[in-house]
């Protein structure tokens, strides 16, 4: 007699958010990417079909990082010298969007050029990050945002100090944001609340719960998400927004991905253990519920198709 497989069945769904306008729509983007509108919890296909693909986008720098793993610069080379070239690659690579992270040194006038070129260089929908600083961040990102008017940018990073301004500059100029919070359920739906009483409709905001790399807190991390994912079905309309996080970020800043030199030689070979760190990270966070992985090496995006699509179709 076949065994009937229990199934959850819930009343909540995920917010379906667009990233990028195309020509139609009044941007440049060669296509828009939709992520969002899922029933249930992440590849559960026997309960639901996943709504929409979970998207890979790229890590890229206005100026050429000093502090990235010198395995990175093997792998981008004189591109990374060059925010264009660097898009145009990183879309050569897979990526289905990009992420450029502006940084101090950038007046709005760089910031502007950055932007455009990248613009100019790739039709994938492009996400931009201020350097960290929320005087900074407002200044450039809203200039981006007046120049850049109607791409659908997918603007950052919102966080407690500094949402107003660029939830403002997004309303006026038909962007999205990314709000981030600490790893904290609770500090992640209020974050959206403040931001929704502002008057941006929560179908152009994007989710960053934030996270650690595997073995630095990606555990706790992946609780959080599965329990916003959770609240979401449930019908909590705060917690009803795709998410997003940058496992690149958190992987090539640990020493497991970073140095290759004075660590135990049980640890292997330092490439194959960085790319490792990074997809294993990046496929965690998808299974929890990450609709948007953000990585910097492109094995590492191969690597994490490869899973996203035996997922899809499992």
């Amino acid at each position: 007699m076949p065994v009937e497989i229990p199934k959850d069945k819930w009343t909540g769904k995920v917010r379906t958010v667009t990233l990028g306008a195309t020509a139609a729509e009044g941007g440049t983007r060669t296509k828009s990417i939709v992520v969002g509108g899922d029933t249930t919890m992440p590849f559960m296909q026997f309960e639901a079909p996943t709504a929409h693909t979970p998207v890979i986008a790229i890590e890229i720098k206005s100026r050429k990082p000093d502090d990235w793993s010198s395995l990175l610069e093997e792998t981008w080379g004189s591109v990374m010298s060059d925010p264009a070239a660097w898009a145009k690659a990183a879309e050569a690579a897979g990526a289905d969007m990009i992420v450029l992270w502006l940084s101090l040194e950038d007046t709005a006038d760089d910031a502007m050029r950055a932007v455009k070129s990248v613009l100019a260089a790739t039709g994938l929908p492009l996400a931009v990050y201020g350097p960290g600083q929320v005087d900074k961040d407002n200044e450039l990102l809203v200039a981006v945002s007046e120049s850049a008017n109607g791409e659908k940018l997918l603007l950052g990073i919102c966080e407690d100090k500094n949402y107003r301004t660029i939830a403002a500059t997004s309303m006026a100029n038909g962007h999205l944001i990314t709000a981030r919070t600490a790893m904290d359920v609770n500090l992640a739906k209020q974050l959206n609340i403040l931001i929704s009483d502002m008057g941006l409709p929560l179908d152009r905001v994007i989710m960053d719960p934030t996270t650690g790399a595997l073995g630095y807190g990606m555990e706790y991390g992946y609780s959080v998400m599965e329990r916003l994912r959770l609240a979401a079905l449930q019908g909590d309309a705060m917690t009803q927004l795709p998410m997003m996080v940058t496992p690149g970020f958190e992987t090539w800043k640990t020493k497991e991905s970073k140095v290759g030199v004075g660590v135990p030689e049980a640890w292997g070979d330092w490439k194959e253990r960085a790319i490792h760190w990074e997809t294993l990270t990046a496929t965690a966070l998808l299974e929890s519920g990450a609709s948007i992985v953000v990585l910097r090496h492109p094995e590492s995006l191969k690597r994490v198709r490869t899973a996203i699509t035996e997922l899809m179709t499992a």
